[in-house]
């Protein structure tokens, strides 16, 4: 009885000591001070196509995505904090990236024109 008393004891402060973690939001449900950033252009059952508009001085708070296509629709600057640190990167009208990972960023829009992204990602 006195080792099973003190198994759950100890199971119990395992359990209290572990701090939950937070999963960061997909590109679809991060915004940026509370309002959104993206939209579903379209979504199927192989596919979901968001469009990423950032005026200046709009950002995407941290979040996630899942391995994506991107193309820039209109360009800017953009402030990026990752796992690299931070750094202003100029992002021209055309570019298009893929990223076969999974990745995690904060991006804010330093420049003075508003961009506008396309992001693929596969289902």
């Amino acid at each position: 009885m006195m080792k099973n008393s003190f198994l759950i004891l100890v199971l119990i402060l395992v359990l209290v000591s572990c701090k939950p973690t937070q999963t960061l939001p997909d590109p679809l449900e991060a915004g940026w001070n509370g309002k959104k950033v993206c939209e579903v252009l379209s979504e199927t059952k192989q596919q979901r196509i968001l469009k990423c508009t950032f005026p200046p001085n709009v950002g995407h708070q941290k979040h996630y995505h899942k391995p994506h296509f991107g193309y820039t629709l209109a360009g800017s600057t953009f402030r990026i904090t990752d796992y690299k640190g931070t750094r202003d990167v100029p992002v021209a009208t055309g570019v298009n990236w893929s990223n076969t990972e999974l990745s995690e960023h904060e991006v804010l829009n330093v420049g003075d024109s508003t961009a506008v992204f396309l992001i693929i990602e596969p289902k």
